[in-house]
């Protein structure tokens, strides 16, 4: 168990499932815990935004009547209301958002304004700027344990005061010397008070045991199912494209097994003329045929790693084993990797069909475009929990790469991902040579996976000012205490959420600081502690909480809600309480608003696309219904809201749409010698959808080029690379590199939404009146389907919910 120094662990069991419905209100969102009636000590005013003139995000909104919402550019998070310095101190929104900009001074206050309060992280992500500390003393609060931040405030050269706690504490000796102007005695100046995201190089305090050394296991399905998908080809060839390229050092460790109805592990030992399999038939009761040589040193069985990977795709080819072994596969997994910790990666095609955590099908056909009940969101064992505690424990996290054809239970699958810290990577209908476009993917995103960063044996802590608490965490990891989160592998893809309350009233401090650390094992060896810190303002209006609200976190924790829901209760309960959470703001901002009319729909400006997201969500996969939604399609769309950073789940919420067939450099940025493009945002509308035009919507992981049937000759052309829209090809996935304008400008825009993203996205060509388009159609959440509301009929909806 690996702690942050100082750190005790309360007695109180660790808290791994949300809290049950019933203690919420019904089908609406428990947005708040029970306010405590302690106050604050710390003597700083209230902040109020009233005296000034009223902020841009109040003007009143009236929904009904402003059809076009959306704005053409994209939407930027709210900046808090801070002086200068400190707004130019503060966390980067990429790292660290708040749902509400303007933190409420009571629980009662954050009640009435009826907004989900918490945070959303996104910790690990890569950074091009990074202040890396090497210090004998990592300056922390002797109370609270907060890490010195620019938050704090120095008393005198010799104290500082803690921004959390509001305890005095000394400054020491060490940190009187700033390393980066090379002078002493001005302790303010130096890098961990100059920023507000900083990593610092641990001691040996931080450590129960030496460093881990990065260790990966593949664990692979070779059943005649596996074999046909063809998926080992890809794989084998990543690997071999990138074996030096995965993180780690000299002592980087590797290790494969395979399983259909029996298990194979494979001797790597070094010294071996060539890979030797070892063969468990009893998977009842799994043991380790040579323990020692089955985790090798990359660089010392190089030679033998390589002949594997060249041998595996063709070893099973006439294979008739259809069964597959998987838990059992999984058990041996936990065996091997328990010494050390690391990552195991799986890759499955089927459902588990003998030994431990076998599962059968549980998903109806005729079931998926039901309205009524949606069953089997939840797994159909806990073997698959269970193993993945056991992981954690240990310190191995286990990713999951599902690659079907067919029902493959992911709701149970996928708990050995959710409670390990690991991912979850799934390709539906994947083939090698009939789906293309799925094999692509699966190359691109292996090839981010095997050479992304990663930390070992890793911990979160979320620490906020004192009268502030967090209740409910989202994403994959255990919760070890109340406040610790295990993660036995972080990546830089990675993103939580956690909900708050106020339990104290803040009326005594003018701002609030939230601080999230990020204990963990480079893949160097190196312990390492990233630290980011968010501060706020306090407020005590409600006029002042509804101009900081941050609409996309909103959304997005409501989301992360709204999944916790359709599991412990029910589909129908979470989307009745994602339409209550509009009813219930926009109905309490009415009452803040005096001479409002009764017929109108009023939102502020700050909330004004938040009835366009929350229908967006009941449009998307997770949460539909009367549309014909595959389970394993509908689970895994929850396991992504669940994980995914913020500004990667917008888009899968609420997808952009660009016209591309009219591309000019008005406005456009330039990128490393490149000119991209930036064409304004269109309402995802199909009246919007011209003709003569071609359009570009990004839904994250996925990208459709729709052409128009009277689409210009010359665009298509140029860009397509065909003479006209008769001739474009029905499944087109790529834009050849055509050496003209209108091929470079669209190149450019592409690649350009494409960077930084982690799932590599599949682009499909569509032509006007192909079958393809039913999917691209379904993304136009603001038009009316046979099951949903349009944009305009769902204002209306809500309209006469809080006219009731």
């Amino acid at each position: 168990m690996i702690l942050e120094a100082g750190d005790r662990v309360p007695c109180r069991a660790p808290c791994m499932e949300p809290a049950s419905p019933s203690a919420c209100v019904s089908a609406s969102f428990s947005l708040c815990q029970y306010p405590g009636m302690n106050q604050l000590s710390s003597s700083l005013g209230g902040l109020s935004l009233q005296s000034s003139p009223q902020p841009e995000s109040l003007r009143p909104v009236n929904l009904t009547q402003e059809r076009n919402i959306l704005p053409m550019a994209p939407v930027w998070p709210p900046v808090p209301n801070l002086n200068l310095d400190l707004k130019k101190l503060n966390c980067s929104p990429d790292s660290f958002r708040c749902t509400l900009t303007n933190i409420p001074q009571t629980q009662a206050l954050l009640n009435k304004a009826k907004l989900p309060l918490g945070l959303l992280l996104h910790p690990f992500r890569d950074l091009t700027q990074l202040p890396v500390i090497t210090s004998n003393t990592i300056v922390r609060c002797r109370s609270c344990r907060t890490y010195i931040n620019p938050f704090v405030s120095f008393i005198d050269q010799r104290r500082w005061k803690c921004n959390l706690c509001y305890r005095v504490n000394d400054v020491p000796e060490e940190f009187m010397y700033n390393p980066v102007t090379r002078s002493y005695g001005e302790p303010h100046k130096r890098p961990e008070v100059q920023n507000s995201t900083v990593e610092f190089i641990a001691s040996s305090d931080y450590m129960l045991r030496p460093p881990q050394p990065a260790v990966y296991l593949f664990v692979l399905d070779v059943s005649h199912n596996a074999v046909e998908a063809g998926y080992l080809t890809i794989l084998c060839q990543s690997l071999l494209e990138n074996l030096d390229k995965l993180p780690g050092d000299s002592r980087t460790r590797i290790g494969f097994m395979t399983f259909d109805s029996t298990i194979h592990f494979y001797n790597l030992q070094e010294g071996l003329s060539q890979p030797q399999m070892l063969i468990v038939s009893d998977i009842d009761d799994v043991f380790l045929p040579t323990p020692d040589s089955l985790l090798v040193n990359l660089y010392e069985s190089k030679e033998l790693i390589k002949d594997l990977l060249n041998a595996l795709p063709n070893m099973f080819t006439n294979t008739r084993e259809t069964h597959s072994a998987l838990g059992p596969a999984l058990q041996a997994a936990f065996k091997l990797m328990s010494p050390t910790g690391g990552r195991v990666s799986v890759f499955q095609t089927q459902l588990p069909s003998l030994g431990a955590g076998l599962l059968q099908s549980r998903e109806d056909p005729n079931q998926r475009s039901s309205t009524k009940v949606v069953q089997h969101l939840g797994p159909a064992t806990d073997f698959y929990k269970k193993l993945a505690l056991d992981c954690s424990g240990q310190q191995t996290a286990v990713d999951l790469f599902l690659l079907s054809s067919q029902y493959s239970d992911l709701a149970s699958l996928a708990c050995m991902s959710k409670y390990s810290a690991g991912c979850i990577y799934y390709y539906p209908s994947f083939h090698f040579t009939h789906n293309p476009s799925q094999a692509e993917k699966l190359q691109k995103d292996l090839k981010r996976y095997l050479t992304r960063k990663i930390g070992f044996e890793a911990v979160m802590r979320i620490r906020c000012t004192k009268g502030l608490s967090m209740h409910t965490f989202h994403g994959n990891f255990f919760v070890r205490s109340t406040d610790l989160l295990s993660l036995a592998n972080i990546n830089p893809d990675a993103g939580f959420a956690v909900q708050l309350s106020i339990e104290e009233n803040l009326t005594d401090t003018s701002l609030v600081c939230f601080q999230t650390a990020l204990l963990y094992t480079s893949s160097k060896g190196e312990r390492r502690i990233r630290v980011h810190t968010l501060c706020l303002p306090v407020v005590s209006s409600l006029a002042d909480v509804y101009a900081g609200v941050d609409v996309q976190a909103a959304i997005c924790l409501l989301a992360n809600m709204a999944v916790d829901r359709s599991i412990s209760s029910s589909l129908s309960d979470a989307r009745d309480a994602l339409v209550n959470a509009v009813v219930d703001s926009l109905s309490a901002y009415g009452s803040t608003v005096s001479n409002l009319q009764h017929s109108a729909l009023i939102a502020p400006s700050s909330l004004k696309l938040f009835p366009l997201y929350v229908l967006a969500l009941l449009k998307q996969k997770a949460f539909r219904t009367g549309t014909s939604t595959r389970l394993d399609d509908r689970v895994y769309a929850m396991c992504q809201i669940k994980c995914q950073p913020l500004v990667h789940l917008m888009k899968m919420i609420h997808p952009n749409l660009y016209r591309i067939d009219r591309l000019t450099d008005e406005g456009a940025i330039h990128v490393n010698d490149r000119v991209v493009p930036q064409p304004p945002l269109q309402k995802l509308s199909a009246e919007k959808l011209t003709r003569e035009g071609a359009f570009l919507m990004d839904c994250g992981s996925v990208f459709y080029i729709w052409i128009g049937k009277s689409c210009d000759n010359n665009f298509i052309e140029d860009v397509l690379g065909y003479p006209n829209f008769a001739s474009i090809p029905q499944k087109m996935t790529h834009l050849p590199e055509l050496d003209t304008l209108s091929s470079e400008r669209a190149r450019s825009f592409i690649t350009w939404l494409r960077d930084n993203r982690p799932l590599s996205p599949i682009l499909h060509v569509v032509k006007d009146e192909s079958p393809a388009k039913t999917e691209f159609f379904q993304h136009l959440i603001e038009d009316r389907t046979e099951a949903a509301f349009s944009y305009y009929e769902f204002l209306l909806h809500i309209q006469q919910q809080i006219c009731k």
